[in-house]
């Protein structure tokens, strides 16, 4: 599939992960923004690295649910690359929600939620790498 035929077709291409996966990306830009700036004289320099920790996931799944969008436009399963991109943005709920509300609250019942957020992430990982490898080698490759 050329990038021509994409265009002329956007239904092939999946939405609701690139507009996802931009507000994620978008706000994990503003949370760092926020972490540097505003939160540097209020919060311990560990929590600054939680915080910067939550940012950082944030982002790279931010563009792992973009890169999903994309792959959906290249005749792959589009029912595992939604399975990916949900895992994808619950991670970014409960890794990085967790972790900001660490840092930013008293509230620290949140904290055993974090692994379960870095478990969906793995999820989200290992459903594209089936995807990957279920893939027959009929697509056009050019």
């Amino acid at each position: 599939m050329t990038a021509e035929s994409i265009e002329s077709h956007p239904t092939n291409v999946m939405r609701l992960p690139i507009i996802t996966g931009a507000f994620f990306a978008v706000t994990a830009v503003m949370a760092g923004a926020f972490g540097a700036h505003g939160l540097r004289n209020i919060v311990s320099e560990r929590s600054l690295e939680v915080f910067q920790t939550a940012v950082t996931y944030q982002m790279y799944h931010a563009i792992a649910l973009v890169l999903v969008a994309l792959l959906s436009g290249f005749g792959l399963s589009r029912r595992r690359l939604s399975l990916a991109a949900g895992f994808f943005s619950l991670g970014i709920l409960l890794f990085s929600g967790s972790l900001y509300t660490l840092v930013l609250t008293d509230i620290r019942w949140v904290g055993p939620i974090t692994p379960l957020g870095g478990i969906c992430f793995m999820i989200g990982w290992a459903l594209l790498l089936t995807v990957g490898l279920r893939q027959n080698g009929t697509q056009n490759r050019g």
